[in-house]
């Protein structure tokens, strides 16, 4: 009788351990948080992007999904109009995090025609990037940045 009632209260003590590991920094799904919106400040790294396409100008949303050997960045940004096309993250400083921070720019081409403005769902255009471990490795913050705004997620 004592041995299954020792075994059900170990089990039930593992078991509510399980929601603190949940929250901690230990789970590689917390690694990196919410996304929050920042003004942008648009300086020209030393290795130079070769890319001419504008920046979106916001960059509403920004998600990291820990995926095996790496993460999914995630990007929506809004353009003045509809039509772009062919959305990119842009490593800067060829993706080597500079200060624990790895920045992409969110680019865009615009239309060849003008179209109308539109509504705010009918220009969201969305651009994701897979990023290795290797790559994360001292990373603490990831930063998308826009004509307008960024957007940042630490961990």
């Amino acid at each position: 009788m004592k041995t299954p009632l020792l075994a059900a209260l170990m089990a039930v003590t593992v078991l509510t351990a399980c929601s603190s590991v949940r929250e901690s920094k230990i789970n590689p799904m917390n690694w990196f948080g919410k996304s929050k919106s920042e003004e942008t400040v648009i300086v020209m790294p030393e290795s130079g992007i070769l890319d001419n396409r504008p920046l979106v100008d916001d960059v509403l949303t920004l998600r990291v999904e820990r995926t095996p050997g790496g993460a999914i960045i995630t990007a929506t940004g809004l353009p003045q109009r509809q039509g772009y096309w062919a959305a990119d993250l842009v490593a800067e400083y060829d993706e080597k995090p500079v200060n624990g921070v790895l920045t992409y720019q969110f680019r865009t081409y615009p239309p060849a025609v003008p179209y109308p403005a539109g509504t705010q769902q009918s220009r969201e255009i969305t651009a994701a990037v897979f990023v290795t471990d290797q790559t994360l490795d001292g990373v603490r913050s990831i930063v998308v940045k826009g004509a307008t705004n960024q957007r940042s997620s630490r961990r």
